[in-house]
């Protein structure tokens, strides 16, 4: 990228105040490259037209405003947000860069992780879950020249924001990891929330969809559509699952079949839900024409995301996912810890933005955990339901201050404690005290 403020002003249909050459772009005042332009949103707790200042003090060459700045070297633009993606739109179409877009209601991060991974060298991917209306064109603005694909996570709140942000991603190969009770409160029901899902495959540009094979009505919108389809998953998929196992501490291995030929796989991720997202991945990787062996080495040598199914052993066994929480993931986080050697205590949270589901999917949470054996759970905070589910095993507490007072209380060596919720409820830091 190499970019002068006539440049970036004629993208975002803006006006250039001086002069400067943009080698990058950041909406993080704290963190400003060299020759960057920092683009000042604004947002609910904040309006980085704030900082515009600071950013060029710390070395920005030169700030994206709205109307109303004095400061220079500066581009005007109306809004921008809308500029951000205009950038972003500029920067796909300068990298020579096929694109795998990833998207789904649980598995996002570990799937776009997992075909990094397997991809290697000439891959950029959206660094930790950069997958909405900011994060998506920041990480294709921080694509290198040499960049030989994209991979990008791809989130959605509501009907429409995957489609608004296809300029930008512009994918060969997208893909859905699944479909369930994600964002309700936004999109109302899982009908919607598959058909937001939706958005990316209607996006591709004689590309092809990588999709569950379980999940039906989206294989028949493909097939309806003229797309072409690779499914994942279990017996009968394209790339398929078999054999699976998992070690001591949650982490699966298992056969990857596809055309004919077969690979044994192990991952450093726990949860035997990884399984699916490795095949996900896999099914990409094959696509844009890697052999199945080499994608099989490079699953193997991806690691957890931060907050996400990480094993911590010690005196106890810390499981932190507190990153965030939906029905599926939360069955998937409990399944993977019962199946693991000891007691199994939990400490668990709301499971945010379910609207109407949230009662009914909290107590059946907190049935799965009784019936799994869980012989302790901590509920933090608001609880629509996991304790009434759980019953006599609940303890319910305020804070996680409280839970940490709760689990130290009854912690055993060779146990293993559970820690998650929706990222509302803060458990992450309590996770990292008792792994600690």
């Amino acid at each position: 990228m190499k970019w002068s403020l006539d440049d970036v002003a004629a993208t975002v249909r803006g006006t250039a105040f001086g002069q400067a050459t943009i080698t990058a772009v950041t909406t993080d005042s704290r963190h400003v490259p060299p020759a960057s332009l920092f683009v000042a949103l604004r947002g609910e707790f904040f309006d980085g037209h704030d900082f515009a200042n600071q950013a060029l003090d710390d070395g920005a060459a030169a700030i994206l405003v709205e109307v109303g700045s004095r400061l220079e070297p500066r581009v005007e633009a109306t809004d921008t947000l809308q500029a951000l993606g205009a950038l972003g739109a500029r920067r796909r179409r300068e990298l020579n860069a096929q694109s795998v877009a990833i998207t789904g209601s649980t598995g996002k991060t570990s799937t776009k992780d997992l075909l990094a991974s397997a991809l290697g060298v000439g891959t950029w991917a959206s660094p930790r879950s950069f997958n909405n209306e900011v994060g998506v064109p920041l990480t294709v603005l921080m694509a290198p020249d040499d960049t030989e694909v994209l991979v990008l996570e791809v989130g959605s709140r509501g009907i429409g924001h995957i489609r608004n942000l296809i300029p930008i991603i512009e994918p060969d190969v997208a893909v859905i990891t699944g479909i369930g009770l994600s964002h309700i409160a936004t999109l109302g029901d899982v009908d919607n929330v598959r058909q937001a899902k939706w958005d990316l495959v209607e996006g591709l540009d004689g590309g092809v969809a990588v999709l569950p094979a379980g999940q039906e009505q989206l294989i028949d919108w493909a097939f309806q559509g003229g797309i072409e389809v690779v499914t994942f998953g279990g017996r009968g998929a394209d790339v398929e699952i078999g054999a699976l196992e998992l070690d001591e501490i949650g982490r699966p291995s298992f056969t990857l079949r596809s055309q004919g030929e077969h690979a044994r796989v192990g991952l450093q991720l726990a949860g035997a839900h990884q399984a699916s997202n490795a095949a996900a991945a896999a099914a990409a990787a094959l696509i844009l024409g890697r052999a199945l062996p080499d994608v099989a080495a490079g699953l193997a040598l991806a690691g957890p995301s931060l907050w996400r199914m990480e094993v911590h052993p010690g005196r106890f066994t810390v499981v932190n996912d507190a990153y965030n929480a939906n029905p599926d993931s939360m069955e998937a986080a409990l399944r993977t810890v019962a199946a693991m050697p000891g007691r199994h205590l939990a400490i668990l949270g709301l499971m945010a933005e379910l609207g109407p589901a949230a009662p009914e999917a909290h107590v059946a949470m907190g049935s799965l955990a009784k019936e799994l054996g869980f012989e302790v759970l901590v509920v933090v905070g608001e609880d629509p339901g996991l304790a009434a589910g759980a019953g006599k095993i609940a303890e319910p507490v305020a804070t996680p201050a409280e839970a940490k007072d709760a689990i130290e209380g009854v912690v055993r060596d060779g146990d293993v404690v559970l820690v998650k919720a929706s990222r509302a409820v803060g458990l992450e830091g309590l996770a990292q005290e008792l792994a600690q």
